[in-house]
């Protein structure tokens, strides 16, 4: 899985880079073979004005299936990069079950139809 973290309002430390992708690698484990890019987007809204301005958009690409696109604002970036994993490894997990419980009916109905000829 390819990892690409950006930023835009405010420049990256180290520390929130080397957050954001342990992050995503623990959300991501079981999963993360499926996944060949990850692209996370961490942004201030507001700038030095501040409030529930940052931003956390993270985008899943994921072979044969539509990328998956989850963003959460919230008032520290911390929490909005926790949230924003959380619902992309529920929603990952929930489209590749459904991929494959699709691939498996798929393939009883082929064994079906040869076994039937």
């Amino acid at each position: 899985m390819q990892i690409d973290i950006q930023s835009r309002g405010f420049s990256l430390t180290d520390a929130l880079l080397r957050y954001s992708e342990q992050r995503l690698l623990f959300a991501m484990t079981y999963w993360s073979s499926h996944i060949n890019r990850a692209i996370i987007r961490l942004s201030d809204i507001n700038g030095p004005r501040g409030g529930t301005d940052k931003r956390c958009h993270l985008q899943v690409i994921i072979p044969g299936l539509p990328d998956i696109v989850v963003e959460d604002t919230e008032s520290d970036l911390y929490a909005a990069i926790d949230r924003a994993m959380d619902r992309a490894r529920r929603t990952v997990a929930r489209k590749l079950d459904r991929q494959q419980t699709l691939l498996k009916q798929n393939n009883t109905f082929s064994l079906e139809e040869q076994t039937t000829i």
